[in-house]
């Protein structure tokens, strides 16, 4: 029997009950709802911390954050920020390490944030390839905004591709990522981590998702979510890969209450 194809799906400060499959009654997602009806839905599921670097850092390697020294970064963050001298150890067993051992090819797309450092990367935790933002959509140069920090930038591999991309249209670039990968990997085993920017501040979403959304940008969010879903598990029927590929949907903290 060949080795089971692996696609992580993880979103960010999603809650509980913003979907469908969990009694949502605002939020439209038929796509997460068909892994909820094909597959296994869990209803007591807990990440290992309610912060981002820390639950990050945790389900990479499958220890506690502070086991892998991410309870705290320097004397008082909670998180990892653009710049900051810490990360994951490149010594730490990542799920994504374990599974290259295994003959996988490795790619992940989206946020990372355990270090943006190079020798933090994920192309130094066991991914062969990425595409994405090394920490937080919140974390660069916005309007109204007071940090002082550099543009944001969306990295292929370990270069910059891009500085400051459009957040609105990033999904969609997320999904085109992880189709190419499905495409050039289908005959062989491989495991696909894609971190989501949503649901987390700021919501910037494609304008199609905010003119159906039921509930404001919020729902636009959760909607452009589950259409990246829908994206994936159909690409997956058109290659035939569907029976062969454990899909995993999960958040890294759940939902976050903002002013």
């Amino acid at each position: 029997m060949s080795k089971p194809n692996i696609i992580l799906i993880n979103c960010d400060d999603l809650g509980y009950g913003d979907l469908a499959c969990y009694g949502n009654q605002l939020h439209r997602t038929p796509a997460i709802d068909r892994l909820a009806q094909e597959g296994l839905k869990l209803t007591d599921f807990y990440m290992a911390s309610p912060v981002c670097s820390p639950s990050r850092g945790a389900m990479m390697t499958g220890s506690h954050p502070n086991r892998i020294g991410f309870q705290k970064f320097g004397d008082r963050h909670a998180v990892l920020f653009p710049g900051h001298p810490w990360g994951l150890n490149p010594e730490e067993k990542t799920i994504a390490t374990v599974l290259k051992s295994a003959g996988y090819t490795t790619g992940m797309v989206g946020k990372w944030h355990c270090g943006d450092q190079p020798e933090f990367l994920p192309t130094n935790h066991g991914f062969d390839s990425y595409f994405g933002l090394p920490y937080s959509n919140d974390m660069g140069r916005m309007k109204h905004h007071d940090r002082k920090l550099p543009p944001l930038p969306l990295l292929l591999d370990d270069d910059v591709l891009e500085q400051q991309p459009e957040m609105e249209s990033l999904t969609e670039r997320y999904a085109a990522e992880c189709v190419r990968f499905l495409r050039a990997n289908q005959e062989k085993p491989f495991f696909l981590y894609l971190a989501h920017l949503h649901t987390h501040l700021p919501h910037l979403v494609a304008k199609r998702f905010m003119e159906q959304s039921q509930n404001g940008e919020y729902g636009a969010a959760v909607e452009y979510v589950d259409w990246c879903v829908d994206v994936i598990l159909t690409e997956l029927d058109s290659l035939g890969l569907t029976d062969n590929t454990i899909v995993i949907f999960t958040s890294d903290n759940g939902s976050r209450c903002n002013d």
